[in-house]
């Protein structure tokens, strides 16, 4: 496995969408650089010259560079990014799951920044910001024209300190002011619990790097509590990703021994590889395997994944692995369609370059990119309905994206979907601002939840009316 791509680890707080972002690192630059084009080159020089000589006043000139290269990657899609000396000391540090901010995933629309996912009992989590939630300013700086990174910078700070966000919320259609309160985010990201007698529900909220260990651990306190347990419910709602390598390892709990869980396809050698349920995919570290200390019969245990628009990346995977081969009934909303690899590589001791280098596709062969994830049973987020989660942005939605690689085509029922979506958002903004509160993932009172053990219990399932399947009259390749 000399070939295979090293992981490392998720963003925090400033990631774009699906954030919630799975990434590889390779700490070796590429051995040979590609030709130059030199009359371009030429002409860079000349502009660099120019404004460095002509400008009307001094410009720093590392600035300048570090601003050309940013922009050049900017160019490419949502997910490439430069780092600088500052963000790549704030990436390094989010792979361990700790960092100090108000605990949000996000991505970038309209020029302004998008909530994809509250951290769950983040600042922000408790301060009621939602999925979908637009930010149009950070204290007094307004984030129209700012870069991602740029905002990122403006919510980080130091624990204890205030950061005020000015909140558009599009189903509302109101605009308010929220005060959150920064501190060091340790998040929880394994939750579960026995729901009822013989059945069960586990909750991974991302995956980072003590996500196999507590989920191994979860999984044997409810077989402790249930030992004859007849179902699961995997809850990856709003789980924006993370760790390649944890996404593997919880398939791998549920799967055959080597059945491939995800492939990866891009132009490096290296890209081009399949990862299989099997400890030498997702062991990080010499020791013994967390799993095999899971019950053998938790691979075939009868089991819901439940998935909507905030599940991303490594979620995504686990879900279509899972789906692909007949393991589990994937429930809920499509998914968001963050399906592709970004490879960080050092530029020098302090500055890096994450890169977009391959597509995620599942075991069949289907890209996730741009498409994600469609559950087998389309299940609304409360019995009132979903019609407003059309309104949400999702891979395919976010400006430059990267194509599935598949051929995708327009959905003329989403486009209307939508269009009734926001005649009905102004409807309902009339008659005054409302609070749609959902409740709280894994209550009696969780509508897709309880939607998902009557799945499990063969009862009858209230399957969405308004919800529409994004890119399903994709165009086929030959």
């Amino acid at each position: 496995m000399s070939h295979k791509l090293k992981i490392a680890g998720w963003i925090s707080v400033g990631a774009l969408a699906g954030a919630l972002t799975t990434v590889s690192l390779q700490t070796v630059a590429r051995g040979s650089l590609a030709p130059l084009p030199l009359e371009e080159l030429q002409q860079l020089a000349a502009v660099f010259s120019m404004v460095k000589t002509d400008y009307v006043e001094p410009i720093d000139e590392h600035k300048l560079i570090s601003d050309a290269i940013a922009g050049m990657v900017a160019s490419l899609d949502p997910h490439s990014q430069y780092f600088d000396k500052k963000s790549f000391k704030e990436f390094r540090e989010g792979t361990s799951g700790r960092f100090v901010g108000v605990g949000i995933e996000i991505s970038q629309e309209d020029g302004l920044v998008k909530v994809v996912s509250p951290i769950e009992g983040s600042p922000a989590y408790r301060a009621g910001l939602k999925p979908g939630d637009l930010i149009t300013k950070i204290d007094d700086t307004a984030v129209k024209g700012l870069s991602l990174s740029d905002a990122v910078k403006r919510m980080r700070g130091e624990p204890s300190t205030k950061v005020m966000l000015t909140i558009y919320r599009k189903d509302e259609n109101r605009t308010f002011p929220v005060t959150i309160t920064r501190e060091e985010i340790k998040t929880q990201s394994v939750k579960g619990k026995v729901m009822e007698p013989g059945y069960a529900w586990i909750r991974l909220s991302q995956f980072q790097e003590r996500t196999v260990d507590d989920f191994a651990a979860k999984m044997a306190e409810i077989y402790k509590q249930e030992p004859n347990l007849k179902g699961l419910v995997l809850d990856l709602r709003n789980d924006p990703g993370g760790l390649l390598d944890a996404a593997v390892a919880v398939s791998a709990a549920f799967l055959p021994e080597n059945v491939t869980v995800v492939s990866t396809n891009g132009q490096l050698p290296e890209s081009k590889f399949a990862y299989k349920a099997a400890p030498e995919f997702y062991q990080r570290r010499a020791g013994a395997d967390p799993l095999r200390r899971l019950p053998a019969s938790l691979k075939s245990v009868p089991l819901v994944v439940l998935v909507n628009e905030g599940s991303a990346s490594a979620s995504e995977i686990v879900a279509g692995a899972l789906q692909d081969h007949r393991r589990a009934t994937v429930l809920g909303s499509q998914t968001f369609g963050k399906g592709s690899v970004q490879t960080v590589r050092p530029l020098g001791p302090d500055t890096g370059l994450k890169l977009t280098t391959a597509r995620y596709y599942t075991p069949n062969g289907r890209s996730i990119q741009a498409k994600g994830i469609v559950p087998d049973v389309m299940v609304d987020e409360s019995e009132e309905g979903n019609v407003f989660s059309v309104l949400r942005t999702r891979e395919a939605d976010l400006e430059k994206h990267l194509s599935s690689g598949q051929g995708e085509a327009k959905d003329p029922a989403r486009e209307k979907a939508r269009e009734e979506a926001r005649n009905k958002a102004e409807q309902e903004a009339k008659k005054g601002p409302t609070d749609r509160k959902i409740p709280e993932f894994g209550t009696d009172k969780d509508f897709q939840l309880v939607q998902a053990l009557n799945q499990l219990k063969g009862r009858p399932v209230l399957v969405s009316k308004t919800q529409v399947v994004e890119n399903k009259n994709e165009k086929k390749d030959n």
